[in-house]
Order: structure tokens, then sequence, then C-alpha cells
């Protein structure tokens, strides 16, 4: 199973030995919520899938013979004061035979949130506008709460690894802005995690010395311009300003693919790949670099990053731990 936990939404899909997704819920999120509310929301969902708990009482709905009982989800509320909503329901059959079959002998559960963290002891660290956060062992939380073993990494790291072992390229960069922006990468097949796997916290290179102030407390990091230019609603602007710290990133690492994920990008794919693509290759002009950089949109639409946290649980029993082998190899 794998979970995407975003800033403001959850995705938990339940897939088979295949990878292939057979079953999924959604529900909005506060993640500036804390731990222990945003796990038991989490733990809810993951335990609806896997046929636990029905769907009637998750969403706070009496059952014949019952009482109703609001779910942590209905009685979490977002820090504007909203109530959240009961999850987005799949078909009967879907979430219902399928994963209670599949549930009994679930494997794991792997989970992809924004980071920074460290990916080995599944503890975050000081997740940008979410201090609170730090030190937060949340692998060990949900384990607990859920009986079953728990992975836990970046969101942009666990959508590289659903890449990777799609075969999409032998070294690339998966660059996701949502409500945030960071990168996955891949170098030489594997997944790039860096020595305290804090690698790919890309939104924070600082590309405008006089820029905006970025959660993080610097000022004129990319990610703030880019949040900052979609929130004006000049995407144009955003995709200029991702294009030049794309460029740094070509030129730093020497890769030749990169995609492009998350909402903000999937809203506006052609503008992105288009405007991202221009940048990236003038500055190639500029240096006399030979062959092009690719640029183009990451398969997998919005399921990507959930998809590649159920592989932080499946790749391993298949030796593929950090990815799987590119499609031109056996």
């Amino acid at each position: 199973m794998g979970v995407h936990l975003d800033r403001d939404s959850l995705l938990a899909v339940l897939v088979d030995l295949a990878g292939v997704v057979v079953a999924e819920r959604r529900v909005r999120l506060d993640f500036g919520a804390g731990g222990e509310a945003v796990v038991e929301v989490a733990a809810v969902e993951i335990e609806v899938l896997l046929g636990r708990t029905s769907v009637g009482m998750e969403a706070g709905l009496p059952r014949a013979g019952g009482s109703a009982h609001p779910s942590p989800s209905s009685r979490l509320r977002s820090s504007r004061g909203g109530p959240y909503r009961p999850a987005e329901q799949l078909p009967t059959a879907e979430v219902g035979e399928q994963s209670i079959a599949a549930g009994a002998g679930v494997l794991g559960v792997g989970v992809a949130l924004p980071g920074p963290l460290d990916h080995a002891s599944g503890v975050l660290h000081r997740v940008t506008g979410f201090p609170e956060w730090d030190g937060y062992p949340l692998r060990e939380v949900l384990a607990e709460r859920l009986g079953l073993p728990v992975a836990v990494d970046k969101d942009t790291n666990a959508a590289a690894l659903g890449l990777a072992l799609a075969g999409v390229a032998e070294s690339f960069a998966y660059l996701h802005l949502g409500t945030g922006l960071g990168a996955g990468l891949v170098l030489g097949g594997g997944v790039y995690r860096g020595a305290r796997t804090g690698a790919g916290e890309f939104g924070h290179q600082v590309v405008r010395m006089d820029g905006p102030l970025c959660e993080c407390g610097a000022r004129g990091c990319v990610e703030a311009l880019c949040l900052a230019a979609v929130a004006r609603g000049d995407l144009d602007e955003a995709a200029r300003a991702l294009g030049t710290a794309v460029g740094n990133l070509v030129a730093l690492l020497d890769i030749d693919l990169v995609l492009l994920g998350g909402r903000t990008v999937g809203a506006a794919e052609e503008l992105f790949v288009r405007g991202v693509g221009a940048v990236v290759a003038e500055r190639a002009r500029r240096e006399g670099a030979g062959a092009a950089v690719g640029v183009r949109v990451a398969p997998g639409g919005e399921r990507g990053v959930a998809e590649g946290a159920a592989q932080l649980v499946l790749a391993p029993l298949f030796g593929r731990a950090s990815a799987a082998f590119p499609a031109n190899r056996t």
C-alpha cells in the first residue's frame, strides 16, 4: 500500500504485487494539524482500504444495528476552521471486496510526504512551513498504530522510484510543483538520497538574492518565487523561474531528462513543459551543449507519488530498493 501525505490532502492506494492499483481513497487533510492527528486520519483511511473499517463507519454514518461514531477524518478541522470532507469513494466493489481480499496479506505501507526527513529512521526534520513536525518519528508511530511494517520517504523520492522502476531513463530528475517544490534524483539507475538521505531539496536553492521571503527563512528560493507567481495567476513566470532552477540542476548533474509533476504542473502541462524547456534550451545554447535536455510531463498523473510510495514496500522484495533496472536491461 502507498500513501501520499500532502499539505492539504491524502491519497492512499492499495496495489497488488505487480504494483497495479486495485483501490484508492482520497481525503482532504491539514498537515499543520500535527503528527498525531494526521497519523490517525491516515490510519483510518488505510484501514478502510484493508477492510478493517467499513466505509459507513469511517464517514461517521451508522451501519445496520449500530450507532454513528465520527471518524478522525470528520472530526479534524483545518487551520481555516473548515470541516474535512469524508473521503471520496470508489465503486463499492473496488473499495470493498478487492481491498478486503488484498488486505488479508498486505505486506506493509509506504508513506511519502514533504521533506526534509530521514528516510532510514523515518523521522521528519523541519518541514518547510510546519516546524511542529521536526523530530516526529512517523514510521514508528504509524507502524505501531497499524501493526504493519512502514517505510517513509520524501514525496519526490517516492515518485522518482516509481518512475525508475518503470524504466523511464538511467538518470533523470523528477520535479514536483504542487503546494511546494522539490526534486527526486535518479543517477546511474538508482534513487540518490545523499549521505543523510536529504538530497533533493531543490525548492530552496536561491535564484534571486533580493527575492521574497521563503517559509524556510531564506530569500529568493525558487519555491517561493514559483508559488508567488502561481498565486497571482502568472504561470508563465512560474515556469520561467522553475526553468532557471532546472538549468542549474542540469548543469550541476549533467542529466539529460527532466520530468515535471505535481498538481500545479498538471493544471497547465503544456505551458510548463514549453516554459521550462525554453529556459533550459537557451542556457544549453549559451554554454555550447550538444544534445538537448528533454523536458516532459512525468507519467503516472496525480497517483504517481502514492504508487511510488507503495514501491517503497514492494521494491525491496525484488532486490530493487533504490530503483528497478531501466527498460534496456534485463
